[in-house]
């Protein structure tokens, strides 16, 4: 199903309601192909789960966890798919992403934690993923082989700061990561007077650093990522810093160069209660989710200006493909936003966690 028959069916069913996509569900056989978003989800009696949602609003498959899901990182040539569990975390999920088949649970090595997110390489025969100290919280990038035996570890890289969370491929073939600097028990953070985040970009072939780029107030921990096809990275940060302070959440960085926060006065960013969670760039907008700011924000990709900030209830994951941002939510919630930024929304049954993605069929 093309998005233009989907949303066509989604306006013609009516579903702006919370009884779920259930017009276009029931309309006809579904196709052998079609476009399909998966993410970490959540049950009742606190189950958690890797889920796919067709785009006629059925599910396609759920595949259960054994902890809270985090990032989806998506095979570039194969129909694999890795969910990440959230920090503090002890496992990674290797599954089919077209059927839901569970192909391995990967545990962390011991006095080792998992971050949430991972990034494969360009021709998908490695796997790179976010991992800490759990004593220390010390950062490592876990270097994975991926074959038929599916995930094996072959190397680490260290020595480039605390706290690592997300990692992204650049389109050079090496690694860009965004670094909290954050020293954490569990979720509880025991460094705040000494935080040094930064934005680090590492050899991918030998974990050397090339290049670290950090923000004014050390208090912004940068997380999320979202890169363009020509090297142009954006980062969202969450706040450590004074409750009544609102410093800008998002910034922009070409390597060489300085961070650029993005546009909005401060109560604008008061808007996101000092948290981003997923980013996403397509030629003409940025969009970036706050689950405890219930809301999502809408930029110009040229000038960084504010277009303006949405309300979406515990506002999720974000992806882009073809010019258009989708957005999900812990609630139900789904925005489609065309490439001027006009909104589509409507509701699904199944509960969404910070991150999804697209899967283009």
């Amino acid at each position: 199903m093309q998005r233009r028959q989907f949303l066509k069916c989604i306006t013609a069913a009516g579903v702006l309601s919370s009884l779920g996509l259930i017009g276009c569900a029931q309309s006809g056989s579904r196709p052998p192909q079609q476009a399909y978003v998966i993410g970490g989800g959540r049950r009742a009696q606190h189950r958690f789960v890797a889920q796919a949602l067709n785009m006629d609003g059925s599910l396609r498959y759920e595949l259960p966890l054994p902890a809270r899901g985090h990032g989806i990182t998506v095979h570039p040539n194969l129909p694999l798919a890795v969910c990440h569990a959230r920090r503090p975390g002890q496992f990674m999920c290797l599954f089919n992403h077209v059927n839901g088949e569970l192909l391995q649970l990967y545990s962390a090595d011991t006095n080792r934690h998992f971050y949430g997110h991972g990034a494969f390489s360009a021709d998908g025969r490695t796997l790179f993923t976010t991992e800490g100290v759990s004593q220390t919280s010390q950062g490592v990038i876990g270097v994975y082989h991926v074959s038929e035996q599916g995930l094996t570890k072959i190397n680490e890289f260290t020595d480039f700061g605390i706290g690592p969370h997300e990692i992204r491929l650049m389109p050079n073939g090496n690694l860009v990561v965004g670094v909290g600097g954050v020293h954490t028990q569990g979720r509880a953070p025991l460094n705040l007077a000494t935080m040094a985040p930064s934005l680090t970009y590492l050899d991918a072939q030998t974990g050397h650093i090339l290049e670290q780029a950090h923000l004014s107030d050390p208090k912004l921990s940068i997380r999320h990522l979202a890169i363009t096809q020509a090297g142009e990275v954006f980062t969202g940060q969450q706040y450590r810093g004074e409750p009544d302070d609102y410093p800008p959440l998002i910034v922009h960085h070409k390597p060489g160069q300085a961070l650029r926060p993005l546009g909005g006065d401060t109560l604008d960013w008061a808007r996101f209660n000092h948290y981003i969670a997923s980013i996403a760039v397509t030629d003409t907008l940025i969009a970036a989710t706050s689950p405890p700011g219930n809301c999502y924000g809408l930029w110009h990709r040229d000038s960084g200006e504010l277009i303006r900030i949405s309300p979406l209830p515990d506002a999720s994951g974000a992806a882009a493909d073809n010019g258009q941002i989708w957005l999900s939510s812990g609630q139900g919630g789904i925005s489609q936003l065309d490439s001027s930024g006009r909104e589509q929304r409507f509701y699904s049954q199944y509960q969404w966690d910070n991150h999804w993605a697209l899967i283009d069929a």
